[in-house]
């Protein structure tokens, strides 16, 4: 009787030992589904830093890069005049509140700060002294990466790569 309650414990713990990794399995796809960049490919030589970009299933650019050299994760908007940071993000960032300043976004006005940040870096591109607003209506970590920073590099879409290209 025992060896009988033991074994239906096994079971029990196999099952659910099984229906955990299945959840970690799903979880890593569907995270690579929505960020397929996490580690973006590069390419630097004296001429040219090149970053590729893997379109998402949702058909946007998410990126995994850093702000003063602490990972976050990027949506390329070229729609967005600035790199907009979240106010929640900016505050981890430690990041210097500037001039208040009136955003249009696409969810309506929003009022917030301007700043300047130290570095930006996507793979082997790199800027330094780049405009900013810290956006207290943005909700989650993401960052837009807008065009105070696009401004400065080539960018070319074949299919569904873009390829990113700062010339030195």
């Amino acid at each position: 009787m025992d060896t009988q309650r033991m074994g239906k414990g096994m079971w029990v713990v196999m099952w659910i030992l099984v229906l955990g990794l299945l959840t970690m399995v799903f979880n890593n796809l569907l995270e690579a589904q929505r960020n397929p960049n996490a580690s973006p490919q590069s390419l630097r030589n004296e001429a040219i830093s090149e970053v590729l970009l893997k379109r998402n299933r949702y058909g946007h650019y998410v990126v995994t890069g850093a702000i003063n050299n602490e990972p976050v994760e990027f949506l390329l908007d070229t729609g967005a005049t600035d790199v907009s940071v979240p106010e929640g993000l900016a505050n981890r960032l430690g990041l210097e509140k500037g001039a208040r300043a009136r955003f249009q976004t696409a969810n309506g006005s929003v009022n917030g700060h301007m700043t300047k940040l130290d570095q930006v870096r996507l793979g082997d591109i790199e800027l330094e002294g780049v405009r900013a607003s810290i956006n207290p209506g943005m909700s989650g970590s993401s960052v837009l990466l807008g065009m105070s920073f696009l401004k400065h590099l080539e960018f070319t879409q074949r299919g569904d790569t873009l390829i990113l290209r700062q010339y030195h």
